[in-house]
C-alpha cells in the first residue's frame, strides 16, 4: 500500500514565479506576490464577483491555499538542507 499524504493527492505546483505584469494589471499588492500570486488573480476576480460571499469561490481558494502550503514545505525542506 502506498502512503498518501494529508489533503489528498496533490502534486506541488511548478516554481514558476508570476508576471510581474499581470500583478500589476490586477493591483496585486507586492506583500502577496509570491510563487502562488498567479492563483490569486482568478480568486480575487472570482470573490469581486461573488461579493465575497465564503461560500462561494471554494475551487480557486482551495487552489490558492494548497499552493501556499506547497510553498510551505519548499522553503522548509530548503531550510533544513542549508542547516546541515
Amino acid at each position: 500500500r502506498e502512503a498518501r499524504k494529508m489533503g489528498g493527492d496533490h502534486a506541488a505546483p511548478p516554481r514558476v514565479p508570476p508576471n510581474e505584469q499581470d500583478c500589476k494589471d490586477n493591483l496585486i499588492d507586492i506583500g502577496w506576490r509570491d510563487y502562488c500570486s498567479h492563483l490569486l488573480i482568478p480568486l480575487n476576480k472570482c470573490r469581486y464577483r461573488e461579493f465575497f460571499l465564503p461560500w462561494k469561490c471554494e475551487k480557486e481558494r482551495h487552489a490558492y491555499e494548497a499552493c501556499q502550503y506547497h510553498e510551505f514545505q519548499y522553503r522548509m525542506k530548503k531550510l533544513k538542507e542549508s542547516k546541515k
